[in-house]
């Protein structure tokens, strides 16, 4: 298949815009410089072509950029197809994200904010509109619960309880 290297520059670049996405819509793949909009509108077009589900499988070490991968390509998605129904899928679905992060992210020595779980993320279409969208995760690391190698931290949804102890609605749970 067709594979894309991309590297996370650690900080925020004009290249994901919404006109850099309507410039890669619609158009051959190879047409344009390598992009994850390019991938994703070549799936895009094998789906409504051809009426077969596509898959994107986004890689990478800690810290190499896969969660934010995978929302360039989720709004490609919803800015090209369009939305079914409730247009603010995307929204719901980048929103739990940082709750999820807490569950499963964790201080590593080489990232602050280390990914320790993988992501399926499955987008629903009918026709060309993104109609909603599932994400499923599993644990990777653990054993992260009840040991951290030295300089790293537990899961962060640990501190941040510890941190909000003293919030009203947090009393009753004795943390």
């Amino acid at each position: 298949g067709i594979i894309l290297i991309a590297i996370n520059p650690y900080k925020p670049l004009p290249i994901y815009e919404e006109e850099v996405i309507h410039a890669y819509s619609g158009r051959e793949l190879g047409d344009m410089d390598p992009h994850i909009f390019a991938l994703a509108e070549e799936a895009f077009r094998q789906m409504v072509r051809f009426g077969k589900n596509q898959s994107l499988i986004i890689s990478g070490e800690s810290g190499a950029g896969k969660t934010a991968s995978a929302k360039y390509a989720m709004r490609f998605f919803t800015t090209v197809g369009g939305c079914w129904g409730d247009c603010s899928m995307e929204e719901k679905v980048l929103g739990s994200i940082p709750l999820m992060e807490a569950f499963g992210n964790a201080k590593t020595t080489r990232n602050d904010n280390s990914s320790r779980f993988g992501k399926y993320l499955e987008i629903g279409f009918i026709q060309e509109n993104v109609t909603g969208a599932t994400i499923k995760t599993y644990l990777l690391e653990k054993s992260r619960v009840t040991f951290q190698a030295k300089e790293e931290r537990n899961y962060h949804i640990f501190y941040q309880l510890c941190a909000s102890a003293a919030l009203p609605e947090l009393q009753g749970l004795g943390l």
